[in-house]
């Protein structure tokens, strides 16, 4: 375990493994970076890897997290890294990627981003995000999920239906549906960002799979367009969670583009 301190006074946590140039990921959401724990063993024997484990799904600090928080942390623990790095960031973790890659572009020379839901119109949330919150605060976690999943990422029914039972019943799983919620949130009261993303001048990845939900790949394709050094990446047969279902493939395409921009005048071993 790694660890570094926050602007705030918040100690910051990342798990630690492997030797080489960093690569730094920011997990999705309802999850503490433990589901990236194969794409960073498939990488670890080329890189120092790096898994945050963000500041919204830390049960020992409070919440609300706003992203400004988050990408406190992120540029923090660089900080306290030697030498160039590449940013990781998947799903909500893609969007504090985004972001820290405007606010301080001087600290990553490359980023990989998987299916961010950033906003490219109307709010992420809407009406979903209302009912998502009053299950919450009535304490029906699993139906806040199921409502999440179902409605604003859009993933089958009954997919989603299944997914609020396991929330229902795993504690850790219960304390984390209010504090997934809230990023929803979080990332509305961002609203559009594109103008700011066009600002990014190192290589962005922009990661998708083709059995994710549609709207997924629509904000990819808003992405593509306005960052000026992207390139749109598509792996086939995966959705959102290819960091577990195809950890290979995940670390291929993130090796690629950390071959070019972190290897660049070393000689690799």
């Amino acid at each position: 375990m790694f660890t570094a301190t926050a602007p705030d006074g918040s100690e910051i946590h990342a798990t630690d493994e492997g030797t080489g140039p960093t690569l730094l990921i920011l997990h999705p959401g309802l999850d503490d970076g433990g589901t990236w724990a194969p794409v960073a063993a498939a990488l670890a024997d080329r890189y120092r890897v790096l898994r945050l484990h963000r500041r919204p799904y830390r049960l020992d600090l409070p919440t609300p997290a706003t992203i400004a928080d988050e990408v406190d942390d992120a540029l923090a623990l660089a900080d306290a890294i030697p030498g160039p790095k590449v940013i990781i960031g998947h799903s909500s973790g893609g969007v504090v990627a985004l972001e820290a890659l405007v606010r301080a572009p001087s600290r990553f020379v490359g980023a990989v981003i998987y299916e961010p839901p950033v906003v490219i119109g109307p709010p992420l949330g809407g009406e979903a995000y209302t009912q998502a919150q009053a299950a919450i605060a009535a304490g029906r976690p699993g139906l806040a999920m199921r409502v999440f999943l179902r409605d604003i990422v859009q993933v089958p029914p009954w997919l989603a239906g299944v997914a609020g039972v396991f929330v229902a019943i795993i504690p850790r799983l219960r304390r984390w549906a209010p504090r997934q919620v809230a990023e929803v949130g979080a990332i509305d009261a961002l609203g559009c960002r594109l103008d700011a993303y066009a600002t990014i001048a190192e290589p962005v990845v922009l990661l998708g799979g083709d059995a994710s939900p549609a709207h997924l790949g629509a904000r990819l394709d808003a992405l593509a367009q306005a960052l000026p050094h992207a390139e749109r990446v598509t792996l086939t047969g995966q959705g959102h969670d290819a960091q577990r279902r195809a950890p290979a493939a995940v670390a291929k395409v993130i090796d690629k583009l950390a071959d070019r921009v972190l290897w660049k005048g070393v000689e690799r071993a």
